[in-house]
């Protein structure tokens, strides 16, 4: 089989969608499975990937971390032909997800696509609502077009059956139990962040409106005066010089990090809080589970199909920091507790494999390839 993949965002972007597509590509090369990504290109000195395809972008006005490609027709049509991809999988809606439904077309290839991010809800936190109805109804036509929509957690997939969408599959996402795992030395990350408070609390992820910075400053600030609890921030964005402004005094903000240095801080906090409401899974949240750390999460999105409530974390409410702050302490204050919620974080992170999901994800592809083809231009 060989997988055309059309992104508007790949490695080395930090984003659960370009992490879980370099993480699937690496998965292909172990298997031996041929693939083409065709995505922007991040700066001009990333290195040359032979079946990456890098295309010019400029920065998102909204959004600089994100780029828009400027598609090359005749370089990708060029590739594809010498390629001969058995599917196309698209895996974002704009700029190179259209360019990859009109060669699918053109070309005549089994068309599949998923569907990552909670675009609507994002309208809200950037104050553009009025836009609501506008996006649904290009999505809806965008992913019409699709043999299949791969969704990530059934709190999506419900979301966009209410919204008219048809064809909709799973396709979870999983977690590298061997690299998140409870056993690392919580005295070496002490010392090196220079960490004394008795407990360690995490967030972990973009630093922006959509992850609902203003409820985890909130909660920041509720703490503040607690000797006891000591922060780390791990991520970045447009609002961290505003988060760092607001919770200068218990906090220490890290930046992006990965491999290993990320899976410390995730086993050597005490609790996770992440209360995003706009997740259509949350990977981070199955990555703290991963390393024995429960999560208080928002009641929302696909946090809530990875979060069992009081039994690997606690699941809050949107927006309410009381409720939040109140399970925060529910999990510090009682050991025998917390144990049993980190227990039951790593038994359920245990059972959420890769390979088994991006297995699944190849059997869908091989049912689209062997459908009719009257079936296709259904």
């Amino acid at each position: 089989m060989k997988i055309a993949i059309f992104t508007d965002t790949f490695a080395p972007q930090v984003n659960g969608v370009a992490k879980t597509l370099e993480r699937f590509t690496k998965y292909l090369e172990r298997n031996n499975m041929s693939y083409h990504v065709f995505a922007p290109q991040n700066t001009a000195e990333e290195n040359f990937v032979a079946n990456v395809k890098k295309m010019r972008s400029i920065p998102l006005a909204l959004y600089p971390e994100c780029r828009i490609a400027i598609p090359n027709p005749i370089s990708i049509k060029r590739e594809l032909l010498a390629f001969q991809p058995d599917i196309i999988h698209v895996a974002t809606p704009f700029n190179m997800g259209l360019c990859g439904m009109y060669y699918a077309k053109k070309l005549d290839i089994p068309l599949v696509g998923s569907y990552h991010t909670d675009f609507d809800a994002y309208l809200h936190y950037y104050k553009m609502d009025f836009f609501s109805n506008m996006l649904w109804n290009y999505l809806k036509w965008f992913h019409r077009s699709l043999q299949k929509t791969f969704v990530p957690s059934q709190e999506t997939l419900k979301q966009l059956k209410k919204k008219g969408f048809q064809d909709l599959h799973i396709w979870s996402r999983g977690v590298d139990c061997s690299l998140l795992h409870p056993h690392y030395d919580e005295a070496t990350l002490r010392k090196h962040y220079n960490i004394t408070a008795k407990h360690i609390v995490s967030y972990v992820g973009r630093i922006a409106p959509e992850k609902d910075i203003d409820t985890l400053s909130s909660i920041m600030k509720r703490t503040e005066s607690d000797a006891s609890i000591h922060w780390m921030i791990v991520g970045d964005g447009p609002l961290a010089s505003e988060l760092k402004e607001a919770c200068p005094h218990n906090a220490t903000f890290t930046g992006y990090l990965t491999g290993e240095k990320l899976a410390h801080v995730y086993a050597a906090s005490h609790a996770m809080v992440f209360p995003s409401a706009t997740e259509t899974f949350g990977n981070v949240v199955l990555e703290s589970l991963a390393s024995g750390t429960p999560v208080i999460g928002a009641n929302a999105g696909g946090v809530k199909n990875i979060i069992t409530h009081n039994k690997n974390g606690y699941l809050c409410e949107p927006k309410q920091t009381d409720e939040f702050v109140a399970r925060l302490y529910d999990i510090l204050s009682n050991p025998e507790k917390r144990i049993s919620l980190e227990l039951h974080a790593r038994e359920y992170a245990l059972s959420q494999s890769w390979d088994q999901i991006f297995s699944n994800l190849l059997m869908e592809y091989a049912d689209t390839i062997h459908a009719p083809h009257n079936e296709l231009l259904a």
